[in-house]
């Protein structure tokens, strides 16, 4: 009933009051202290009253424990709440029980509902607390995590787009100028092919290059913009001028004809704006390390998107101090409990000669300060600020720990911290000339497995000659194919003889399908095989997979995710493997 009529306000079914659902509610747990409807109280005072659903924040999960979801859930109350360091155990809690599950059934981890979410709301929450390094570390290996054209990629909400925009996020947030232009050099911050995605990560470390005073590589990107920018509008010029024209040929009206340019220009109003703001946003930053205050202020402002932690610092170099004071503190307040503003403020406070209310600004810092990463560039300033007020030693004070979140089991005995690749199952199966081949003759080296349904089935041979004639550029990639077939071992035989040529990779025979349950290539309700292809590294780990009613038809995306998975353990950057977040609470 409580499900029904908070699901109903979407259908316009009239909820009545929240306090006799949450009635309702309560009346579940007085029997129950541990049901899971402590997921429906959350959602029903979310965005009415959050406080109101603090003890469920503090139960949902130990109410059914291994849904990742119902540690996710309490994340939006505390969230809500400004509570950002309970709100990231609660994610990270999420997360794990989602590795756990997908470790234990095979399952990609974009495959799940809400997980890149999740994850990307954790780093969101790590950066208002200052963990930088943690914050960035999760965003590199969501970057990391297998891709795949239909649950991962750039023009998705995944872990791949998700970890890219965390990570430029956290890296412009603290002015981590330097990291943004190494890891620009890495595959964490390559070309994605996504127009808009590349452009901005092109602003930033433009941005960030004329911020070290880097003035060439700055002036290099901007003048590629520039180049582009100057292309941009003569293409819009033009479809203009050819829209118009079409449309007084046709003997349309003045308006219309209007109309039809407008209409053919906007196409490029977006690009061009993108590309005129990024040019501004590198010439204010070269402007502002040149001593030109006002200058980049005017700039920077037209810009748009500069942190409004950097912007105020300008607004104070170029004599704007009372404007400056106004826009951190409305900034703060709009952010309440969030380090990066606050930390700020106390800047600016102190630079505009305003010393008593920046001590005041430093002691609210100070009170949520326990997590944050010690020797940022963003904190230097306080860092300096804190030592003339004549704080001693570290001005950082330890995180109290709040007494209304319940008990909180270990995290660790929640799951691992980090999705990992599991091991793949062995196998020794016939071949075509009936001789027994086995996984442990492919170890050594990267293998592509193909699970098909025998030569019965039209579109599994469709596949098969989609990679059979890749089997040379995958061999050169340095990977193996193999691929595995329901058919009996005579039945493979024979429709391998009837061949015309030989084929160029393995094919053996999985008659009984236990090979095909073991990898999950098995619908269990339906007592069917399933298509699947497989990714295996040197030591026999799955990578990367697609498992599904449809073979999977794009050798080129599998070569290409191959090469990328495989050469991870080169990348510049490597994740962390420990906890994000300290176990709090009791146990």
């Amino acid at each position: 009933m409580c499900e029904f009529l908070w699901s109903g306000r979407r259908s316009g079914i009239d909820m009545g009051s929240y306090y006799t659902v949450d009635a309702l509610i309560e009346e579940v747990l007085n029997d129950i202290p541990l049901h899971p409807i402590h997921h429906y109280r959350i959602h029903l005072w979310d965005t009415k009253k959050p406080e109101k659903a603090l003890e469920s924040a503090a139960l949902c999960g130990l109410s059914s424990p291994s849904i990742a979801h119902m540690w996710h859930m309490p994340g939006h109350i505390y969230s809500r709440l400004k509570r950002y360091h309970d709100a990231v155990y609660q994610q990270e809690a999420s997360a794990r029980v989602d590795h756990a599950h997908m470790m234990k059934d095979l399952v990609l981890p974009d495959q799940i509902h809400n997980f890149a979410h999740n994850n990307e709301w954790c780093i969101r929450n790590l950066i208002h607390i200052g963990r930088v390094q943690d914050a960035m570390d999760l965003a590199r290996n969501m970057i990391q995590l297998p891709r795949h054209p239909k649950y991962n990629h750039i023009g998705k909400f995944g872990s791949y787009k998700y970890g890219r925009q965390r990570l430029l996020g956290v890296l412009r947030t603290f002015e981590l100028h330097k990291q943004m232009v190494s890891l620009a050099q890495t595959p964490y911050l390559e070309k994605s092919g996504n127009a808009t995605e590349d452009l901005k990560t092109e602003r930033y470390v433009g941005a960030a290059y004329a911020a070290l005073g880097q003035k060439e590589n700055a002036l290099e990107i901007r003048n590629r913009m520039d180049k582009e920018l100057t292309d941009q509008k003569a293409k819009q010029k033009k479809a203009g001028d050819d829209a118009e024209k079409k449309a007084r040929d046709e003997k349309k009206n003045d308006k219309d004809a209007k109309r039809a340019r407008s209409t053919a220009e906007g196409k490029f109003r977006t690009r061009v704006r993108e590309l005129e703001n990024s040019i501004r946003e590198i010439d204010g930053r070269i402007a502002l390390h040149e001593g030109r205050a006002a200058e980049a202020l005017d700039l920077l402002t037209k810009a748009g998107g500069i942190p409004t932690e950097e912007l105020v610092r300008v607004m104070v170099a170029a004599g704007k101090k009372d404007e400056a004071i106004k826009k951190i503190t409305d900034y703060v307040n709009v952010n309440k409990n969030e380090v990066r503003p606050l930390a700020a403020q106390v800047e600016v406070l102190w630079a505009c000669e305003k010393k008593e209310e920046a001590k005041t600004a430093l002691k609210e810092l100070q009170k949520i300060s326990g997590v944050i990463d010690q020797d940022l560039p963003a904190f230097a300033g306080v860092d300096r600020i804190a030592k003339e007020s004549g704080i001693e030693g570290d001005w950082r004070q330890p995180l109290v720990v709040a007494d209304d979140i319940g008990a909180r089991p270990p995290l660790n005995s929640l799951g691992p911290f980090r999705w990992q690749p599991i091991t793949a199952a062995d196998w020794q199966l016939p071949d075509v000339e009936n001789k027994t081949r086995s996984l442990d003759e492919f170890k050594g080296k990267p293998t592509v497995v193909i699970f098909y349904l025998g030569a019965g089935c039209l579109h599994c041979a469709e596949q098969l000659q989609k990679f059979a004639p890749r089997a040379k550029e995958f061999e050169q990639a340095g990977l193996q194919l193999v691929a595995i077939s329901t058919d009996k071992q005579e039945i493979l035989h024979r429709a391998y003889e009837a061949l015309d040529e030989e084929f160029p990779f393995p094919l053996v025979s999985d008659a009984k399908m236990d090979v095909f349950k073991a990898y999950r290539c098995f619908d269990d309700f339906e007592q069917v095989p399933l298509h699947g292809t497989f990714l295996l590294d040197p030591n026999g780990k799955v990578r990367w997979q697609d498992i599904s009613y449809e073979p999977f038809m794009d050798p080129d995306f599998v070569l290409k995710e191959s090469v990328r998975l495989l050469g991870q353990d080169s990348w510049e950057t490597e994740t962390d493997s420990g906890n994000i977040t300290a176990d709090t609470g009791a146990e």
